[in-house]
């Protein structure tokens, strides 16, 4: 029963790599670019595929919604670049109308939401499903970061390289490099000290 189980698994493990190749390949030419050894494991929502850029080996995981929102003023520039060997956790959802820029070794847990945009909502008389976006500004996320489950990336973040987002975060500012960053509003707890290369409290860092 036990090498049953083993085989079972390896054959599920084997026909769900080769789907979500066959999967990537389908859409391939839809991307503004797309890097080699890419995979995207099915269901997949998207929306603007042309606006999208994915580097190579990045692993977008299953139930992900990842889309842009063109306007009259785009240009030929993609609005969301994922680069290198980035691996994007189940049901996340990123959403870009100006620039989204998610730099390699990126790893980010199931449930993550990155956007820089909000809804606009202003107009009582008008359904705020019909008022369009506001605060529209540039998300970065440095390489070598990880973010936490449900972890949420707000408009004009910018969050630096090797830095840790703790889970259920809300990070509406920025973040500097080598940081561990958490809560709501996410606050920086731990920073890596150069000079003594420990992580530290960042009040005991000058």
């Amino acid at each position: 029963m036990k090498m049953l189980g083993i085989f079972v698994e390896f054959a599920f493990i084997t026909w769900n790599n080769a789907k979500a190749k066959m999967f990537t390949m389908l859409l391939t030419t839809c991307f503004f670019a797309i890097g080699k050894k890419t995979n995207i494991m099915p269901p997949f929502r998207f929306a603007n595929l042309s606006q999208i850029q994915l580097g190579s080996h990045v692993t977008i995981h299953q139930n992900c919604w990842i889309q842009t929102l063109k306007s009259k003023n785009d240009n030929k520039r993609p609005k969301i670049i994922i680069k290198d060997h980035v691996s994007i956790g189940i049901n996340a959802t990123i959403s870009g109308a100006k620039l989204i820029v998610i730099e390699e070794n990126v790893f980010t847990a199931p449930n993550v939401y990155i956007s820089d945009h909000g809804h606009e909502y202003q107009d009582v008389n008008v359904p705020i499903a019909k008022q369009g976006i506001r605060k529209i500004a540039e998300v970065r996320i440095g390489e070598n970061s990880w973010l936490g489950q449900n972890a949420v990336i707000l408009p004009g973040v910018s969050i630096g390289k090797h830095c840790i987002i703790g889970a259920n975060s809300v990070v509406n500012s920025n973040i500097p490099d080598y940081c561990v960053a958490a809560g709501i509003p996410a606050k920086v707890l731990l920073r890596y000290n150069q000079k003594t290369a420990c992580w530290e409290r960042s009040s005991t860092i000058e």
